[in-house]
């Protein structure tokens, strides 16, 4: 039988880290071929091995039955293997073209390649615009770039490592029809995702791995939720234990708030209001680049442009305040860009700590290295890290592990108020499950807590209310109980029936 890839006993060792231990995996033409395994299983080294950017310790890999040494990611485009990374590979102060080109055949001009990505996202429905400066694009809207770079070329095998993990439900429905119709046309495509019903809907295999070895090959149609679960992680992750909110005073309000974008490309805040009280959490859903990353911005410090009086924490006017001084109010917060806003990537876990935890800092500025350590010790514990220390550089770690991390982070400050984006993108099953509980545990310990989400279900499963972006504006807020997927997806494009007002659930 013909394969599109095999790999024949790859193995690759880190130093502390075995992340590949002789795994074997056959994928045949026009397959959709799952991995799945939890984070730091070594699923995104595997990935990286066949596309050209890590180089194997030993084993043989196969493309078309043919034994090859892919020694960089152009030679495995020559061959025609693509991959879009968990973690995008742009250049911010190009744009989306000129991303595009620096990656293919200098063959083709610049103002080819600008028409063929416009053709390609509109074949495919992903919103791309070409002449955009990266800089000015959501995380969402880079997935979209990528996922357009990789066609572009078109590949043979088409690698994917959380290709969904912040598009919403609608966007995801389009991404698969696109990736069936590349299938059936003999495109074989590696799937990496965490979202089981994903794999299930989607997959017709699918290969497990734990601790860098496979574990187990199944056809995921077959299979439930739980089982997939097990497979993975070794259990079913747990039930939620949800209870009512126990609501205290306004922490954080927002009244009126107007503040223009910032570049031509940006969205405006237009008329934004709302209330977040103690003990609750307030989820935000909404299509990406609506205007929530300019909302946590506003909210976080990041954009102090706000008027007076427009932004209150604890009826303190912070619309102008450092994110120091928030800090030092009560306000942490989690952005959706974790390499570069959420950590530095070449330092360590424990100096990443220091970001945000000037706890650890003592009397007349000086570091309490052992104290910063044991901190970052506790934390790579209480949140299931993986990695080997607290002297591991952040950028050594997975994307699902880098995000434990950073989660755990805030969530150990013990916040009076927390804003968090994407608090789940790319973690796995059990890790979301695990976060989601300590957003809950924070919540009833009388923290106020602001979700911004593009996973409905997961708004679903942790809010106590909901509110839609779309266009800059926020839509009225609606109790949990009251709301329904098919009312939030209207409300995704705009359209409710009354202007946005300060709403919050009633005690």
């Amino acid at each position: 039988m013909t394969y599109r890839l095999e790999l024949q006993a790859i193995t690759k060792q880190y130093p502390g880290v075995l992340a590949n231990d002789r795994v074997s995996l056959k994928v045949r033409p026009g397959q959709i071929h799952a991995v799945l395994g939890e984070n730091g299983a070594g699923k995104s080294t595997l990935m990286k091995i066949i596309f050209g950017a890590v180089k194997p310790d030993s084993g043989q890999v196969l493309f078309n039955d043919t034994p090859v040494h892919i020694r960089s990611p152009h030679e495995a485009r020559a061959l025609g293997i693509s991959m879009v990374f968990q973690h995008f590979s742009l250049f911010d102060t190009l744009t989306v073209a000129e991303n595009v080109w620096l990656g293919l055949d200098k063959s083709h001009s610049l103002a080819g390649i600008t028409e063929r990505i416009s053709a390609v996202a509109a074949d495919y429905g992903l919103e791309v615009d070409p002449l955009r400066p990266v800089h000015s694009l959501t995380v969402g809207e880079r997935q979209r770039v990528e996922i357009v770079r990789a066609l572009l070329t078109n590949p043979q095998l088409l690698i994917l490592d959380e290709p969904t993990s912040v598009l919403t439900p609608q966007a995801v429905d389009k991404l698969f029809v696109t990736l069936r119709q590349l299938a059936s046309r003999g495109c074989s495509i590696l799937y990496i995702s965490h979202k089981l019903d994903e794999i299930r809907a989607l997959c017709h295999h699918c290969t497990v791995m734990r601790a860098g070895r496979v574990t187990g090959e199944v056809n995921p149609a077959l299979e439930s939720n739980a089982s997939l679960s097990r497979m993975m992680i070794g259990k079913e992750p747990p039930e939620l234990q949800r209870t009512a909110p126990a609501l205290g005073d306004v922490a954080l309000s927002v009244k009126g708030l107007n503040v223009p974008k910032h570049d031509p490309f940006g969205v405006s805040l237009h008329d934004i209001n709302l209330e977040l009280r103690a003990g609750e959490i307030l989820g935000i859903a909404g299509v990406s680049g609506n205007g929530q990353q300019a909302l946590m911005a506003v909210l976080s410090g990041e954009d102090p442009r706000a008027e007076p009086g427009q932004v209150t924490l604890f009826e303190h006017d912070i619309g102008r305040a450092s994110p120091r001084l928030r800090r030092h109010l009560g306000l942490n917060s989690v952005p959706e860009e974790r390499l570069g806003r959420g950590a530095v990537p070449t330092l360590s876990l424990a100096h990443n700590t220091l970001l945000t935890r000037t706890d650890a800092i003592g009397p007349g500025g000086w570091l309490r290295v052992q104290g910063i350590k044991g901190m970052t010790l506790e934390l790579i514990e209480r949140f299931k890290v993986k990695a080997s220390g607290p002297e591991a550089p952040a950028k050594s770690l997975s994307g699902g592990n880098l995000q434990k991390f950073i989660m755990g982070r805030e969530i150990d400050a013990e916040p009076e108020v927390l804003l968090v984006s994407q608090p789940t993108w790319g973690v796995d099953v059990g890790a979301a499950a695990q976060i989601r509980g300590e957003l809950l545990k924070l919540r009833d310990a009388g923290c106020a807590i602001l979700v911004v989400s593009e996973e409905l279900d997961e708004l679903f499963e942790i809010s106590d209310r909901l509110m839609v972006m779309a266009k800059g504006r926020l839509s009225p807020s609606v109790p949990i109980e009251q709301a329904s997927v098919d009312q939030i997806g209207v409300w995704m494009s705009g359209l409710w029936d009354q202007p946005a007002e300060v709403s919050h659930v009633q005690a």
